[in-house]
């Protein structure tokens, strides 16, 4: 596999960790994420572990990022889906979906059937607006039109995305409240019932001061477009918060400790959308950064499968159930 480079944001300082290639003989199923001596996880703690692999990677499109990863459980299913979406300030050179492996992996081994989807970012060719919001559309909308006979059940999909993936997720439970005037529109977007939104950037606007200027502020017109006279508002279209109320429950979950989406975005985004007439909560997680929120093994980790097991209607073990 490439080098995947990673900015590891945890301390303010941009700085650039990468996992060790791997053969595909030398892959192995990952176990619970080495935790350093550092109060927060760092990016290798996570990354430095055997990449597990998907059972298929599906071609939907016809540009190179149209790909989705699929993970199923044993058993014929249909299984519960979870349509996961990665995160990276939105640019590849950041990260692409396989940082996602071991999240997917773990929820996987729980009985649950993951759609884990790439696009492309605005450092790529294509990217940004409309290009990213394109590609995600493309991806969740190959769920509901090729899941079933894949053993998934897309009667009840919850998304969840980490970070910029969460922006990408809660805009994607949004669709349906686009404008017919948006380049971003389709009259028949995939029904998502609830969003786990993880370390998430869902309010670009609110967002942009707060974590690092690399993440987003630097990057927004990229990712929104540029103002016309046909599309004044750049927001309008690519922004969760101007959509709200969007009609599916919303669970966001911070680190406390997290630096790149402090927990203050994840209570206001959720007060916003409460306050619009959805159903929202706020859970966060003591003594986590950001990369503890998809590192399986880990408080924030487990926290997750009990909410996306709540929300999907799966029985949870006793140890899952704090939430």
């Amino acid at each position: 596999m490439k080098c995947r480079q990673v900015l590891a944001l945890m301390a303010g300082v941009a700085a650039v960790a990468c996992a060790a290639p791997l053969d595909a003989g030398e892959r192995a199923p990952a176990g619970e994420a080495k935790v350093s001596d550092s109060p927060i996880m760092t990016w290798p703690d996570l990354l430095d572990q055997p990449l597990p692999e998907p059972d298929q990677t599906l071609t939907i499109g016809p540009d190179a990022a149209n790909l989705v990863d699929i993970w199923l459980p044993q058993g014929t299913g249909p299984h519960p889906t979870v349509l996961m979406i990665h995160g990276g300030c939105w640019q590849k050179s950041i990260a692409d979906r396989t940082i996602m492996n071991y999240a997917a992996n773990a929820l996987r081994a729980e009985g649950l059937g993951v759609w884990n989807i790439e696009y492309r970012g605005v450092d790529e060719d294509g990217g940004g607006y409309p290009g990213t919001f394109k590609d995600v559309a493309l991806a969740a909308d190959a769920l509901g039109t090729m899941g079933p006979a894949l053993g998934f059940d897309t009667s009840r999909v919850v998304a969840t995305g980490h970070s910029a993936g969460g922006h990408l997720a809660v805009w994607t439970a949004a669709r349906s409240r686009l404008p017919q005037s948006s380049a971003l529109y389709s009259p028949d977007p995939l029904d998502i019932k609830a969003v786990v939104n993880v370390g998430g950037l869902a309010d670009l606007e609110a967002s942009a001061p707060v974590t690092q200027p690399g993440c987003l502020a630097d990057i927004m017109e990229a990712l929104t477009g540029t103002p016309d006279g046909a599309r004044e508002d750049v927001l309008s279209d690519t922004s969760p918060a101007e959509l709200l109320p969007i009609g599916a429950e919303q669970v966001s979950v911070n680190g406390n400790l997290d630096r790149i989406a402090p927990p203050q975005l994840g209570l206001a985004w959720t007060a916003e959308a409460m306050a619009a007439g959805d159903t929202a909560r706020y859970v966060e997680i003591p003594a986590s950064g950001h990369v503890e929120l998809i590192a399986p093994g880990t408080p924030a980790f487990d926290r997750q499968i009990a909410i996306l097991k709540d929300l999907l209607g799966v029985e949870s073990t006793e140890a899952d159930s704090e939430d």
